[in-house]
């Protein structure tokens, strides 16, 4: 598999608003599917899963003309009260230990998405290189992170000076981790959700 950037789909690949416009990073391809399929006002890039494919993403990101980029997929939910199918939009993103980075038009990406009916909240998102389940849950949760993701972190290098947002629709939570038996509907669940937060995104303007 490469370790690079490549179109989701057709769906995927289809310019909506142009090159110059929004471009959504999504690892997944079920993730990119369910975006493409919501028709949002942006392009698709399935940049692949993990840091490493993220890190090899961000000279494809940095070449694009895009005026603003956004990172959308699935993620753990840290929180307590977390449930599956909730978005958390992030107001920075980190790695453990390390300085957080700024993201831009959280509570705008907020409303847009309540608007849609969603439940969605703001709060930090931290990036690891490995799923984080049972006691490194807990840990990253008492760092106060409200969800934990596998990219997001990396691929802020491509924002350049762009606006730069993320979106984690919680696939799993510290209730409901990724082994439980009930995995595969908490899924279904999030992809659902998923595709309405990519909805969503034309009541959102990059930035504000």
């Amino acid at each position: 598999m490469s370790a690079g950037p490549d179109p989701a789909s057709s769906a995927g690949r289809r310019e909506i608003d142009g090159p110059g416009g929004l471009l959504i990073a999504a690892p997944l391809r079920l993730e990119a599917w369910a975006i493409a399929s919501a028709r949002p006002p942006a392009r698709v890039l399935r940049i692949g899963m993990g840091a490493r494919r993220a890190r090899a993403a961000v000279p494809c990101l940095l070449d694009d003309p895009a005026i603003a980029l956004l990172v959308l997929g699935f993620g753990g939910g840290l929180a307590a009260d977390g449930r599956v199918g909730e978005a958390v939009v992030a107001d920075v993103v980190q790695r453990p230990g390390e300085a957080p980075i700024g993201c831009q038009g959280a509570q705008a990406l907020v409303d847009a998405i309540r608007s849609a009916g969603l439940q969605a909240r703001r709060g930090p998102i931290v990036s690891v290189r490995r799923p984080a389940m049972g006691a490194a849950r807990k840990a990253l949760a008492e760092g106060g992170a409200l969800a934990v993701d596998m990219e997001s972190a990396w691929l802020a290098r491509a924002a350049r000076e762009r606006p730069f947002a993320v979106v984690r629709v919680l696939s799993d939570t510290p209730a409901q981790e990724l082994l439980h038996p009930r995995a595969p509907f908490a899924v279904a669940r999030a992809c659902a959700a998923l595709r309405r937060v990519a909805a969503a995104l034309h009541a959102w303007t990059p930035g504000e």
